[in-house]
């Protein structure tokens, strides 16, 4: 049952790649042509309260899925087959949904249910090492989102284009040390530092981290974009899979650097 844990490094690049590739909150051009048609009395639009019941359900799936999974790694059943199904089938929805917003209500729950699976076993793996770990990194990630949502509301962090240009750039080069990491590995090759728990490599996971908490300020700018710009409802499941995408991506790269620091004791 620990073998999601020996191909962690594996599973976290895939994820890595996953995290952003399949996101779709970095572009504004998702609005153009999808906003609302006709005759706006019979017309649904998208607002933020129902974009947060949306992310509200998404995140509730996901925890179920997750719980599950975690139960059956605990009780000694073999999670692998759940934890890579789940990164695939995540994988794939995450495409779709990114290309046909149109198909978010239908697909969004089921990638909770796919994204569960893999994190339940992921996570589990983790706890089985470092007692709490997984607590704390849950609790860490709430409040990075609480926080920085406290800051977009507030306006102490604005989404300017300059800012959204630098989120992206910094995001797109950590995708690609990923990519390049994961098919070095495919030869036995390692990247220096991205795994290892010295102080440079617990340097670039607190950059890692620091990009995909300000991913979040991207999100909360799309969300308030596509209400503004009368969206059309389907939209709502579609920015709450794109807030997911990021706190999922948080959480794991949060992990990964309590992992780091656990391991220096």
């Amino acid at each position: 049952m620990y073998y999601v844990f020996e191909q962690r490094h594996y599973i976290e690049e895939v994820m890595g790649l996953i995290g952003r590739s399949g996101n779709p909150t970095l572009k504004e051009s998702t609005f153009e042509g999808n906003r609302g048609y006709g005759d706006d009395r019979y017309q649904q639009f998208m607002t933020i309260n129902g974009t947060v019941n949306k992310a509200f359900i998404t995140l509730i799936i996901l925890l179920g899925s997750a719980f599950a999974t975690w139960m059956m790694f605990f009780n000694g059943q073999e999670v692998l087959p759940l934890a890579y199904g789940g990164l695939i089938v995540g994988f794939i929805l995450a495409l779709i949904i990114s290309f046909k917003p149109v198909a978010a209500p239908y697909l969004v729950p089921i990638y909770a249910v796919a994204e569960g699976m893999f994190l339940g076993a992921f996570s589990a793996a983790y706890e089985s090492l470092y007692n709490g770990i997984t607590l704390q990194a849950a609790l860490l990630t709430m409040a990075v989102f609480v926080a920085l949502l406290v800051a977009y509301k507030t306006r102490l962090i604005k989404a300017t284009e300059n800012f959204k240009l630098g989120v992206v750039a910094a995001t797109g080069g950590i995708m690609i040390m990923y990519l390049l990491s994961f098919v070095l590995r495919l030869f036995g090759i390692t990247v220096p530092y991205l795994h290892d728990n010295s102080l440079i490599g617990i340097g670039i996971s607190v950059v890692i981290v620091i990009v995909a908490a300000l991913n979040l300020v991207l999100d909360f700018d799309f969300i308030e974009h596509g209400a503004e710009q009368g969206a059309p409802k389907y939209m709502e499941w579609y920015g709450a899979f794109g807030l997911m995408v990021t706190l999922v991506w948080l959480y794991i790269e949060i992990i990964r650097l309590l992992s780091k620091l656990r391991s220096r004791n």
